[in-house]
């Protein structure tokens, strides 16, 4: 299987770009594998060299997350999870 018949349906939670920065460290999921999330719910903590961000779901569903390590890198634009409408 491609990659795109992977994710078919499915619409990924990325790292949005935040001015210059590059990447950033996944500091903690507020949800667990599986969990049904709602449009807009935090869902991940990351830091910046600056700050700690919370990112939210862009969509409502189950929530498979790919990258599950903490204190893990991961660059803008890298996907962190799929929603499963």
């Amino acid at each position: 299987m491609d990659g795109s018949e992977q994710t078919a349906g499915r619409v990924p939670l990325t790292v949005p770009h935040m001015g210059v920065v590059e990447e950033v460290v996944v500091i903690e999921w507020l949800v667990d594998a599986g969990t049904l999330v709602s449009a807009g719910q935090e869902v991940v903590i990351v830091e910046t060299e600056k700050a700690e961000v919370a990112l939210e779901a862009p969509a409502a569903g189950t929530i498979d997350i790919a990258v599950t390590a903490s204190d893990l890198e991961v660059a803008v634009g890298d996907t962190l999870a799929y929603i499963t409408p």
